[in-house]
This record gives C-alpha cells, sequence and structure tokens, in this order.
C-alpha cells in the first residue's frame, strides 16, 4: 500500500450496544443518526466467536461473527448479510482470547474497521496481521457518513514503524514477504543505554539485528520502540495449530518447513474433553467431527514438521495445559516465550518474558523464529507484608484488577512487574497465577525476576543440570523507568471474588450484598490446577473431613490436574485420598470447563458456578453465571454450598 492510498467505507455503520433491540433494529434496516450511549464495553472474543464456532478457521466464520453476544441479538450470518463495513463498541474491544477467529470472523462478514474507545492489545495485533482496520477516533465517524475517503495514514497514527508498515501492506505476510525480498526493511532502535526494567532487558537482548546472519541484541530500548525479536520457544494448540498452518503454507507454500522445530512445541489439551459435553444439537450439526478434526490435522502437521506434540494421555485427558508445561519442562529465566493462548503471560513466572500472538504472528514465526514486538510500558507491583493464612495469590489478583487503573483500561499492552517482600512466601505455582491473569486487564504479560524460589522450582522439575542456565544480571535496574506503580500491603487484604461478566468485577466476599447459592463449583485450568492449588483444595477439605462435613447437597464438586506431574504428585502427596473421600469428581489435565469444552461447565443460565479458572465472560463456561474465586473459596463453598471464606473451616 502506498502512503497516498484512500480508503473508502462505503456501507453501513453497527454501533453495539447493551439494548439488544437497538442492535436488532440496525440489522433489520435502521441506521443510527448518533452514537448511542449505551456502547457496550468487555466485549469479549468468546463473545465474537464462541469456542464452537471455532472449529472453522476459513470464510465460513462469517456467518457465526458475534452469535456469542451477551445481549443475544445477533443470530447466525446476521452480520454478513446486513452490509455492514463499520463496527463501533466501547471500551476493551476484544478482550479475553488470543483466536484470531475473532477478528477474521469480523472481516469475513464484510467489517473493514473497527472503532472502540480502546482495542485490547492481541486483538488489535491480530486485526493489523490480516487487514482489518481498526480506531480509537469517533470523529471518523462523521467523515464516513459524509462519504469522504479516509487516507491509510490516519489507521497508522500512534503505530511504532513496523506496525504502521504492516497496517501499509495490508497484513503481516504482505508485509513480511516484502521483507524478506528486501523491499522493505524493520528499522532497528537508536535507544542509548539506559536503565531498563526486565521486559525491557528481555527485549533488548532479543531483538534481532541481522537476521541472515543471527545477529542479536542492541544495547538498550523504551518503551514504544519496535522490534523482530528471535523467540526462544513457539507453541500451539489443538484450537489454532490448524488455522496457523493452513496460513504457514498458503503464505509460504506447500512444501516450506518450520524453522528450528527442537524449540517448537504443540499441545492437544483444549478440547480432549469436548464430547462429553457438547450439546445432542451440536454433534447433530457435525461440529463434534470438525472439533475432532483439528486434532487430526494438528497430530499430522506436527509429524511432518517433527515438531513435539504433547497428546493425549492414555488414561485420558492431556499430558498437560500448555501453560503448565511451559512451567514444568520448556521455559527458562531470560527467555522469550510466543504461544498462540492469551495465557502465554503464565511463563512470565520464571523470569520471561511470555506473550500470546494470533495464528497469523504464529504461522510467521514458524519460518523466521521471530515474533514483532513493541516495546510496552511496564507497571511496578510491590508487594509488602505477608499473606495472610487463608488467602492466596488469586485474591491479590482479583484485588489488583478491581482497580480502576485496570477496569478504565490503562494498563492494556503493559506489563505488570511484581517484586517486594511479599513474594519471599509464594511458591513459583502462586506466582504464576499472578502473571497468568495479567492478560485478564489487558496486559501484555506479567514477570516475575527470578531468584532462589525459582531455582528451587526449575532443579526440583529438571534436575540440576538446569543451574547452567542461571544468569547473575536477569534484575531491573534500580532506577528502570516505570508508568505505573503500585504498593500493596498483602496484610491489609481480604478473600475476593469476582461477580459474573468481567474478572475485573472483583468485590471483597464479606461486602456481598447477598449470600449467593451454588450449583457448581470447579477447581481446574491452568490457573487453578497446579500442585499448589491442589494442597489449598486438599487443606480445606481435609479440615472439612475432620468435622464431619461433606459437598453440600445438590452442588457439583470438580477438581481437574493442570498436568500429569501434578496429579502424580497430588497421589504422592495425598491430596487425591482427600478428594476422593469427600466426593469430589476428578478429571484428568485438560482446559476443559474453562472454554466450554470439558466436564463443570453450565447448562442452564441460572445455573451459579463458583470457580478458579481466570476469566469469566458471558458464556465462557456454559450459559451460567460465573464467579472466580481462589481454591480455597472454591473448596469451602463447595461445603457450604454457597460462596463464603473459608475460616470457617480452617479455622
Amino acid at each position: 500500500m502506498s502512503e497516498a492510498q484512500k480508503l473508502d467505507f462505503t456501507g453501513r455503520i453497527l454501533y453495539l450496544t447493551e439494548d439488544g433491540q437497538t442492535i436488532k433494529d440496525q440489522l433489520a434496516g435502521q441506521d443510527l443518526q448518533k452514537i448511542p450511549d449505551d456502547l457496550m464495553d468487555n466485549i469479549s472474543t468468546d463473545e465474537i466467536t464462541p469456542g464452537w464456532v471455532c472449529f472453522w478457521y476459513d470464510e465460513t466464520l462469517g456467518r457465526y461473527s458475534f452469535v456469542g453476544i451477551r445481549n443475544k441479538a445477533i443470530a447466525k450470518d446476521d452480520l454478513k448479510n446486513s452490509g455492514f463495513t463499520v463496527m463501533v463498541s466501547g471500551k476493551s474491544k476484544g478482550c479475553g482470547s488470543s483466536r484470531e477467529t475473532a477478528p477474521y470472523s469480523e472481516k469475513a462478514a464484510g467489517i473493514k474497521l473497527v472503532i472502540a474507545k480502546n482495542i485490547e492489545k492481541i486483538y488489535g495485533q491480530n486485526c493489523q496481521n490480516i487487514g482489518l482496520l481498526t480506531s480509537t477516533d469517533f470523529g471518523l465517524l462523521e467523515r464516513i457518513k459524509a462519504g469522504e475517503s479516509i487516507s491509510i495514514e490516519e489507521f497508522t497514527q500512534g503505530l511504532d514503524p513496523i506496525s504502521a508498515d504492516v497496517v501499509r501492506h495490508g497484513g503481516l505476510f504482505a508485509y513480511n514477504k516484502a521483507r524478506l525480498a528486501g523491499q522493505t526493511q524493520a528499522p532497528l532502535p537508536s535507544t542509548p543505554a539506559r536503565p531498563m526494567n526486565l521486559a525491557e532487558k528481555i527485549i533488548a537482548r532479543h531483538a534481532v539485528v541481522d537476521a541472515a546472519k543471527g545477529e542479536m541484541g542492541v544495547d538498550a530500548v523504551k518503551p514504544g520502540d519496535a522490534v523482530f525479536c528471535r523467540t526462544d520457544v513457539r507453541f500451539t494448540h489443538d484450537y489454532v495449530t490448524p488455522m496457523a498452518a493452513s496460513l504457514f503454507f498458503a503464505g509460504f507454500g506447500k512444501d516450506t518447513k518450520v524453522s528450528n522445530p527442537d524449540r517448537v512445541f504443540a499441545f492437544r489439551d483444549h478440547l480432549t474433553f469436548l464430547g462429553q459435553v457438547m450439546p445432542a444439537k451440536q454433534k447433530e450439526q457435525g461440529l463434534l467431527k470438525l472439533a475432532d478434526n483439528l486434532a487430526v490435522t494438528q497430530e499430522g502437521f506436527c509429524a511432518q514438521q517433527g515438531i513435539r506434540l504433547y497428546g493425549e494421555h492414555e488414561d485420558g485427558g492431556s499430558e498437560a495445559i500448555c501453560h503448565n508445561a511451559v512451567l514444568e519442562d520448556l521455559g527458562l529465566p531470560g527467555e522469550l516465550i510466543a504461544g498462540t493462548d492469551s495465557h502465554t503471560c503464565t511463563g512470565g513466572a520464571l523470569g520471561a518474558f511470555a506473550f500470546g500472538v494470533g495464528s497469523t504472528d504464529m504461522a510467521n514465526a514458524w519460518l523466521t523464529q521471530d515474533a514483532r514486538i513493541k516495546v510496552p510500558e511496564s507497571i511496578r507491583i510491590e508487594l509488602q507484608g505477608h499473606m495472610p493464612a487463608h488467602l492466596s495469590a488469586k485474591d491479590l489478583m482479583l484485588y489488583v484488577m478491581s482497580g480502576e487503573y485496570f477496569k478504565e483500561g490503562k494498563a492494556i499492552g503493559q506489563v505488570l512487574e511484581f517484586c517486594g517482600e511479599g513474594l519471599n512466601d509464594m511458591t513459583l505455582d502462586e506466582r504464576a497465577t499472578l502473571t497468568n491473569m495479567a492478560v485478564e486487564c489487558g496486559a501484555t504479560t506479567g514477570i516475575i525476576p527470578a531468584d532462589d524460589e525459582t531455582w528451587r522450582y526449575l532443579k526440583e522439575t529438571r534436575g540440576a543440570n538446569v543451574e547452567k542456565h542461571r544468569q547473575a544480571d536477569l534484575l531491573p535496574d534500580e532506577d528502570a523507568e516505570y508508568a505505573h506503580r503500585m504498593e500493596i500491603d498483602l496484610n491489609e487484604l481480604a478473600p475476593m471474588v469476582a461477580t459474573p461478566g468481567d474478572p475485573r468485577n472483583g468485590i471483597p466476599i464479606d461486602a456481598m450484598d447477598k449470600q449467593v447459592s451454588i450449583d457448581i463449583a470447579y477447581g481446574g485450568s491452568c490457573t487453578g490446577g497446579k500442585i499448589t492449588d491442589m494442597e489449598m483444595y486438599a487443606r480445606v477439605l481435609g479440615k472439612a473431613l475432620e468435622q464431619g462435613k461433606n459437598i453440600k447437597d445438590g452442588v457439583q464438586f470438580y477438581i481437574q490436574f493442570g498436568s500429569q506431574n501434578i496429579k502424580q504428585e497430588a497421589i504422592k502427596k495425598g491430596y487425591v485420598e482427600v478428594f476422593e473421600k469427600i466426593g469430589a469428581q476428578l478429571i484428568n489435565p485438560s482446559c476443559g470447563a474453562c472454554i466450554k469444552a470439558g466436564p463443570g461447565v453450565s447448562d442452564d443460565p441460572n445455573q451459579v458456578t463458583v470457580s478458579a479458572i481466570n476469566r469469566n465472560f458471558p458464556g465462557r463456561s456454559g450459559p451460567g453465571q460465573v464467579y472466580l474465586a481462589s481454591p480455597l473459596v472454591v473448596a469451602a463453598s463447595a461445603i457450604s454450598g454457597y460462596i463464603c471464606t473459608p475460616e470457617d473451616i480452617l479455622d
């Protein structure tokens, strides 16, 4: 695309509103004359393309765009058949999962431009990659309605040089082809040596200086600098590998090989138990066959390319959820880890820069080994004091995200760097809960400098030989710059819960205005399926057994392991014996109910779930209402039958 190119947006403008009837009126042909006051905020990618829609990865997606929207105003083919080219919404458009199917479906339905008050980082980058334009400039609307042509340069304002060039070229594949042909070049940052925080240090070390010669590393970077970085670990999972593979061959040729496949991994971890919970109607439509074909396609691609596949386990479920495997097997302090899942940020607990990307980014990274990064600003969160006995990292994160800074979307694209004495008492599992949930407030990732606890964990899981990878200078500089600073006294925290709809809806449990009875208690997922989480479930349930208590009648209680290693450790430590005595339903590793793909999902809008998972966007774990809480609260609530703090049992 040339800099002088002008774009026309002939067609209609759709305003996504909380009021479903307003959307239905627009679908029926009514054009709104002014911007509504109730633009919908926090539209998640789960709402744009619910999990079952992701079984497709072609133009079919356009027929199903927004069928999961919370007010049920959009049905199959509605968006595609209504002539809309511009879509408008409120804050945090595209939060949640990194699935590229979401913007792909919008584009396939005819949308050319997305306007919102702010755009979530991964969603925004996915839009750039496929040539779907985005803007936060609501002034464009009147100009478009007046028939004015808009310069492509207006959609590059505020972007780093690489992202701007991707937009000009109409997408990442076109840009990379020009880059590889020498027709365009990514400028290297010229930032002079400066104090850097941890994320900046890792990015600077991985910046590609000369791809042909394998030269990497610049003296310094600063927020806003754009670079291609050499990845250490690249991974995908069964939801995404087929789409990325299709893009890979379409973009580079059917005989193209993945570069350095020994640091590339794939996981059969998302849809392992889908057949147990998929409604009969969807099975009749052939959706289960489509989903199963994703696993077949992934297995074939991995075999062809020599990629290590963490597959299904002989006892059922998966070998491991990808994020748990990164902690146990794959990631190291100081590395740069890219995965096609928004919770790739979990790896930041190791002191790595770990972040989620879309299918197009991964397809390009398979060939180049590189990922493009705009150096993010960082938030320094200093933890003081000591965590009270009946609280956990989940309570801390729900508290952090409930702050206005995060609810207003100010953390979008930033890095949460945790530090302070409060970390000293936290296991690596608990630290992983902090980094895992960084993306729930729109952050690029979370990161925690590696210390003795990190290396203790690594030696325990991988053997003493891992010590050879220790780097003494992987610490933020004392005078590094931060966009925002927070100090949190852990002693002042209380047990928290996030009310349905958004993980940022955190409130102290004691501040709830009524007792909330539950139908389902779910402990699992990458967030709540670690060995420390198992210890917390067992601590509460063991005390309950001593007191003659049991799971409340009418409550379904599920505990799901994050990996086979975690399951075996839970057996060894006696936790599983406690779970079985109290009657919890145990599930082998898989993402499961967290993505509406396994036991523990709701099947009725009136059902209430208290869950240890990471997000509770509408429809995420079924049609019911999902409250997020710590493993301690989940276990205690399963005993009482309503959401409660664990003190009554543990004290």
